[in-house]
């Protein structure tokens, strides 16, 4: 039977429309960031519009300010082609003060906004960019945080003078403080590199987060929370033992309450600690708890609420900081929440679930009631048919129990056999939750639409179930972990859905290498491969990465050059070592400038394999991207390209690899008529 399909400026008309598309994903609404006015009755968020591909400049998504309340529902106050962040609610919740580069500054700048309508005002331009503020308790100053003059090179550039010394140019970020009707901010003297900032609430002292260089690997494994008077005086210098997350104050400022790691060792800030103001003491609650923290904040001084990742899903906990003892606010069943405020007992949630990306929900505590989707954004995914998502459970070799989650096709057929795209999260300090599942890089109902079976494993080391599951992988690279995929895929036929020889897989980053790994060492078991940002060369991965203290402390807990040993065992887990054994199709994608996994990772990768000569190899290289796509059209040709390779080799049966070009529409608007074969 022939189907004419008409492709119309980003919508499909014809039966293909109740699926998604790359064109759907294109351009996708995401909320953040939602935040509570102080009569808990009013919510600030963040909705980022991505520019449209051949109808927008290409560029970032804009991060749009929204109100919403009861009586009004969602408004937008800060739109057009313009960037806000870090909003807050001033003391009497008249107005919003944010951070935006508008036209005519030179630097990202303070502005403030009132609620009953009206421009935004500039508040302060910086001599640099403001990376991050709070305001103070009385609403009368700022503090923030904001990089540090770099030299001025003058005209020695425009002469051909740009040499840069690497890892030492990088400015410090600095601490600075600003009282409305103050001509200057007055910098703040502190040893080290400041990443954020929070006043207590007596005004008078900050809490602060500070590590040794401005350096990435060591903002990740060494920055330390402290408390500072407002003249820089050191309070405390709180001993976090590892990564930290979020930290925030009790009602009086006698304590604070932070997401930190149970140790240096630990892959993931995930742990409730309590730092107490009398004495400078931690103490850790719920330290074997089976989840990770995910956010918190204090209901009254005796009371914390916790946000935790548990498994797929979420739960929202009340905890009693003098002995850990917890009560259920919201179970883990219904939406995934991935973050929350409160004000007094009016919570805002962000929430999500395998029919749409994250929404703003609110509930009142103490009610029976669950929490209430309040805005609706991306209003034609109701159009949209979905495949069944569900969590499956997997029993690994080694009798090991671990989840993940199943989109199934669309219009699945009982009995039938469909290929299968398995798609492996990075980290692996990540997990996947049962939520939103699609993205550019993740095809989710993208696939399912296309015929495909698409499964995400949260494979051993990864997070959601507490610190021990997570520490399951160390010092084991592309050992048990990735076993765990291939055992996976063998559930999943067994189950009677996916065709044992239609088996892809792709991810990005420590999904990468999940790839490469099983397109070279288990290429046997898989029929195709989309690998993006990923690890090839463990050796040469410890020189050309920006975390290498991380990758020692909590993943490979040994360092390549203790003896011979560790030098072939990190030889031995690198694909590029078993590119002999690839026979699997692989695409391999790499933002151009990435400095967390270098791109010369896939460079090694791609000759490897093409000297090899045993399989189709591509690579391709996204000029001006870093690690993950960020733009609006290098987003979309990574969705075409990964869907392309991925149909051509296992649906369609090929053996050569398909045209380097990719056939994008004319333009934004002219419509393009196509014949498609359908059974």
């Amino acid at each position: 039977m022939r189907t004419v399909v008409v492709l119309c400026a980003f919508c499909v008309i014809s039966w293909a429309q109740e699926s998604m598309t790359p064109e759907d994903i294109a351009k996708l609404e995401r909320v953040s960031d939602a935040i509570l006015a102080p009569n808990g009755k009013t919510i600030a968020y963040i909705l980022s519009v991505p520019p449209i591909p051949f109808v927008d400049d290409d560029g970032s998504a804009y991060r749009h300010l929204y109100v919403w309340d009861q009586q009004r529902g969602s408004r937008p106050f800060v739109t057009g082609k313009q960037s806000v962040s870090g909003i807050e609610f001033t003391a009497n919740g008249s107005s919003l003060v944010f951070l935006a580069k508008r036209d005519g500054d030179e630097s990202t700048s303070l502005y403030e906004i009132p609620l009953d309508g009206g421009e935004a005002v500039k508040l302060f331009e910086h001599e640099t960019s403001i990376s991050s503020f709070h305001l103070s308790p009385n609403g009368d100053s700022f503090a923030w945080v904001a990089l540090e003059k770099g030299p001025d090179r003058g005209d020695l550039e425009k002469k051909g003078f740009k040499a840069q010394v690497y890892e030492e140019e990088e400015s410090f970020k600095r601490l600075y403080i600003w009282s409305r009707g103050d001509e200057k901010a007055r910098m703040i003297d502190v040893e080290g590199s400041v990443s954020s900032v929070m006043w207590r609430p007596d005004g008078n002292h900050l809490a602060i987060t500070v590590a040794p260089s401005p350096l990435i690997d060591d903002d990740y494994m060494f920055k330390r929370l402290w408390v500072i008077d407002t003249s820089g005086q050191v309070v405390h210098k709180f001993e976090n033992p590892g990564k930290l997350g979020q930290y925030t104050w009790n009602m009086d400022g006698s304590a604070l309450a932070m997401i930190s790691a149970a140790d240096i060792h630990d892959p993931k800030e995930g742990v409730l600690t309590i730092a107490s103001m009398a004495d400078g003491s931690l103490r850790t609650l719920l330290s074997d708890y089976e989840g990770h923290l995910a956010d918190l904040d204090w209901s009254d001084p005796n009371v914390i609420l916790a946000l935790y990742d548990v498994g797929t899903q979420s739960t929202l906990l009340s905890v009693d900081p003098k002995n850990g003892n917890t009560k259920t606010i919201l179970g883990t069943e219904g939406p995934y929440f991935s973050g929350f405020e409160r004000r007094g007992g009016s919570v805002a949630l962000l929430g999500e679930s395998s029919k749409f990306p994250t929404e703003v929900f609110t509930h009142e505590l103490g009610s029976k009631k669950p929490p209430q989707r309040v805005t609706h954004h991306n209003e034609f995914l109701k159009d949209r048919a979905f495949g069944k998502q569900e969590v499956v459970q997997i029993k690994a070799r080694d009798g090991l129990v671990f989840e993940g989650i199943l989109i199934r096709p669309v219009n699945e057929e009982q009995g039938k056999k469909y290929p299968l795209i398995m798609c492996v999260h990075g980290g692996p300090e990540s997990h996947v939750s049962n939520g939103w599942l699609t993205g550019y890089s993740y095809p989710g109902h993208m696939g399912a639409a296309r015929g495909f079976a698409v499964f995400y494993p949260n494979y051993r080391g990864s997070t959601g179930r507490g610190v021990a599951f997570s520490k399951t992988s160390q010092g084991d690279p592309a050992g048990k972990e990735f076993d765990d995929l291939v055992d996976a895929v063998d559930q999943l036929v067994a189950m009677g859905l996916v065709d044992k020889d239609k088996v892809g897989i792709t991810g990005g980053s420590y999904g990468g290498y999940a790839t490469a790994w099983a397109t070279t060492y288990y290429s046997d078991r898989f029929a195709a491969g989309v690998m993006f940002v990923g690890i090839s060369n463990k050796l040469s991965k410890v020189g050309t990465t920006d975390i290498a203290n991380e990758e020692f402390y909590v993943h490979a807990m040994k360092r390549v050059w203790d003896n011979d040993d560790t030098w072939k065992f990190f030889l031995e887990r690198s694909p590029v070592y078993h590119a002999g054994k690839s026979r699997t199709p692989l695409l391999i994608m790499h933002g151009a400038d990435d400095p967390r996994v270098h791109p010369s990772q896939s460079m090694e990768m791609y000759r490897h394999l093409k000297l090899r000569g045993e399989a189709p190899v591509r690579l391709v290289f996204y000029p001006g991207e870093g690690h993950g796509n960020r733009r609006a059209a290098a987003r979309y040709d990574y969705s075409l390209r990964m869907m392309r390779w991925m149909e051509h080799f296992l649906q369609k049966g090929g053996t050569e690899k398909p045209p380097f070009e990719l056939s994008y529409p004319n333009d934004g608007t002219k419509a393009e008529a196509k014949v498609q074969e359908a059974s």
